[in-house]
This record gives structure tokens, sequence and C-alpha cells, in this order.
């Protein structure tokens, strides 16, 4: 099997050593990538860190035929590169070929954001001592990026990181997670075709022991990381004068109040507690239901699970894969088994085989197991009653995370005092909180992290605000 290149300032290189990517499902080998060497990393930050002044001032027309370009060869690809998301993620094809429309869609939405950008002024004669002066307000990048990855969404979430700090001028270092590197090695292939300048982006597919070099190194003065909140926050922590932008976990509430559309409500729990495995930091984790229609809305719930095809991702028909290996699933079956230990009650699935974990609705949990309180990311749902709309909420807010949240209600009321209420970056009324629009802000806040994506807000995330002021005009 030919070794796949990584990217080294926009060009493709080898290192010393190769990484293995494996399919979770079978074990099968999808592609051995080149590794970097220390010395090749450093001359990827050194790139980054020479070329940015020449980033920040690429004319507005440049930076968006880049990446309308990069929308639009993705498209010409899409049936290729989800192939590939789904050999090294185990993500069933049908989430592939979603994931891949995604990125396509954020990469569009990002080059009509760049188009958008402007400077603003502000007149500030408000005072006499300010008569003839004017203010001129810029964005400015901070500087090169480095961008971590996650494993679940190995396209789309770089997707995510790539564009807006292309769209502002930035030049940019991705790590991609060293389970999932081809889909962002593929990226680097139609950057590269795009004639951005030399040291704009590299794609550096590095075991994450090594990445605290990249994130220590003062070049890079933005660090974009998606993952787990202990590590986010270790990063923020080892940093604190950078700036630190974060995407983290969540336990997702999924609420189904009394007037709710219950087939409606069934049906998408079932399907986004499940899909991606439930590899989703916004897969509904914790489904909080009015007492009055608990026993009904249930009745709907367990069959629509059971009724999930799990098997083979690369089965047309196949809703739920396996998770990412081996280990994850071991470690989702043990928090289940520790939960029944402790009290709760199995509905339906709880068994492993593989790296394969059935979809499994949990019900009388206590509060503090890890299916509970933690993030799953496993195909993992608890059922918890409450009596009313006070309890619901406030057991939404009853977890350290708040990255978006679910209300199922046909009530105008309800949905603004869930607005109000629920402590969570995100409130989607009338269907899960796996719902995200790629343009909008997302992310969360406690502990499920700092700042947005969704292009105009990471654009701003990835720049400062400067002002000139302008002197002795005539206003």
């Amino acid at each position: 099997m030919d070794v796949r290149p990584f990217w080294l300032a926009g060009r493709p290189a080898t290192g010393d050593a190769e990484l293995t990517v494996t399919n979770p499902y079978d074990g099968s080998v999808v592609a051995v990538c080149s590794v970097p060497t220390e010395s090749q990393v450093a001359e990827a930050v050194a790139a980054a860190a020479a070329v940015r002044k020449e980033a920040a001032a690429l004319p507005i027309h440049v930076r968006a035929e880049a990446l309308a370009h990069v929308s639009r060869r993705l498209a010409e690809r899409a049936d290729e590169i989800a192939h590939l998301i789904t050999e090294e993620n185990g993500k069933p094809i049908f989430w592939a070929r979603g994931e891949v429309n995604r990125a396509i869609s954020t990469f569009r939405f990002a080059a009509e954001e760049t188009r958008r950008q402007g400077g603003e002024t502000m007149r500030l004669d408000t005072e006499a001592a300010a008569t003839g002066r004017l203010a001129y307000i810029s964005r400015v990048p901070h500087g090169p990026i480095l961008a971590i990855a996650p494993f679940n969404f190995p396209l789309n979430l770089v997707a995510h990181k790539v564009a807006p700090a292309i769209a502002v001028g930035a030049p940019i270092i991705i790590k991609p997670a060293p389970a999932t590197p081809v889909s962002s090695l593929v990226l680097g292939e139609i950057l590269a075709e795009t004639g951005l300048p030399e040291g704009m982006f590299s794609v550096l597919p590095v075991p994450n022991d090594r990445a605290a070099g990249l994130v220590d190194d003062p070049r890079l003065p933005v660090v974009s990381f998606t993952g787990s909140s202990p590590v986010g926050y270790a990063i923020m922590d080892r940093v604190p004068r950078k700036h630190v932008t974060l995407e983290l976990g969540g336990n997702a509430a999924a609420v189904v109040l009394a007037d709710a559309d219950l087939d409606w409500a069934a049906s998408r729990v079932a399907l986004f507690s499940n899909y991606q495995a439930g590899q989703s930091c916004i897969a509904v984790q914790r489904v909080i239901v009015e007492e009055s229609v608990h026993d009904d809305f249930v009745s709907r719930l367990v069959p629509a699970v059971e009724a999930l095809v799990t098997g083979d991702p690369a089965d047309e028909k196949t809703q739920v894969g396996p998770l990412v290996s081996v280990a994850a699933a071991e470690r989702v079956e043990q928090w289940v088994n520790e939960a029944v230990a402790a009290g709760a009650h199995l509905l339906t699935g709880g068994t492993r085989d593989g790296a394969t974990v059935a979809p499994t609705v949990l019900t009388d949990v206590p509060r503090d197991a890890k299916v509970s309180c933690e993030e799953v990311f496993g195909p993992v749902m608890i059922i918890q009653t409450v009596s009313g709309v006070d309890e619901a909420f406030a057991a939404v807010n009853d977890s350290k995370y708040g990255l978006q949240a679910g209300v199922f209600t046909r009530s105008l009321d309800n949905a603004f005092r869930a607005n109000r209420e629920i402590e969570a970056g995100g409130v989607i009324i009338g269907d899960v909180p796996s719902y995200r629009a790629d343009q909008m802000p997302y992310g969360g806040v406690k502990e499920s992290g700092a700042g947005r994506e969704g292009l105009r807000s990471a654009m701003a995330d990835f720049t400062y605000e400067k002002v000139m002021v302008l002197t002795g005009l005539t206003l």
C-alpha cells in the first residue's frame, strides 16, 4: 500500500515514521500515512510565521475564490471522500455522505462571509473635543492558528477551523486525530490546488504526545481545539496568554413536555442518540420526560430504538455503526454495566460485539452514574421523569456541561422560557439537541467550552478589532 504524504507548508512531504489507519468495523488497513519529523514540524511552524503578513494582506477575492474552489472540489469528489470517512471512522455511509455535504456548505458559507468582510466607521465628534475625528474599525488576525481536530467528524470539524482561518487571512496548522487523519490529508490535496501562499496551511498527523510542542510554540498565538473537556482545559491552563477556543463535550438533554408530538419526539430521539454511534458531543444522552406522557413516550421510543439498523457501516441500510475502537466500546459497555449494578434498569441494548455497542436505553439511573453525569460518547441514553416544566429545565441545568439542549413542545411560551432558563450555548425547540446548521454560532457554556464556531463567529474569534482614528476631517 502506498504511503500517503502529509502537507508541509502547502507541499506534500514524507517523514521517517508511519501511521497505519484501520477500519474500526473489520480491522482492515485503510491507509498508511507518513508522520513528520520534529524538524519538519518546526519547518511548518516557521513557514506559517513567515507568511503571516502576506496572508493577512491577501485580497478578499483571493481568499473567497480559494474557499469556493475547495467547496467545488469536495462536491466533485464527494462519493470518494464519503467512503474514506466510513473506512477510517466507521461512520455509516449514510452519515458520511451527510458530513461531506456539510463540509461543502461550510466552505461555501465561508467564501460568502469572506466577501461580506469590511471595516466600519464611527464618527467621534459626539463631543466637542473630538471634532473632525473619525474612527475606522477593522478586524485583524491574531496570527497563525493551531487547529487540533477530533475523530468523530474528521472532515467537517476540520473544515470549521480551516475555512474561517483562510477567510480572515490566517495561516493554519492542522493536527488531525491519529485515528482519522486521511480526511484531513485529502483536504490538504484540495487546498494545494488553490494557489494559496506557501506556508498558508500544513497538515501534520503527529501523535497526541507530540501536540504539546505545537501548543507551546509562541509563533502559534491561537489554538482552536475540539475534543474532550479535560484535554481542552489542560490546553487552556497550559497557555493562558494565548487565544484559545474550545469546542468541548456535553451530555445533551432532550426534554419531552406533555404537549409534544410524541411520535416525532420518539423517532428523533431514537435516531439522534445513536447517530455516529453516539460519538457526537450533541448526541442525545439524557431524555427528560414529563410524567404525564412518560409511559406513552417510552412505548414509542424503545421500539424506535430497536428498529435501528446496526451493522456494517459500508451497507447503505446501516444507521448505527461501530465506535472508533474496541477500547472505546469496552469503556461504554463498562459504564452501562456500572449503572445497572447501581440500580438502573435496562430497557434495551447493553450488549457489545467488538467495537459495536447495541443502542441502549436505561431508566432509573442514579444521578452519580457516569452515564448520567459524564459524557458517554456512545449509543446510550437515559430516561428521567419530571413532574413539569420547572423540574424539566432544572434537570437540564443539573449538569457541568452546557452545549445544546432540545425541547419538544408546541408552546411558544415554553420555547422562550427554555431559551431564558436553560444554561446552554444553543436551545433547539421542537427537535433534538443534535441539530446544527453550519452557518450558525455553535459552542457551549460551563465545561462545554469557550468561543464559538460557525463561520462568522469563528472569523471573529480568530481576529481582533483594530481602530484607526483619522484627524482633521470635515465631516
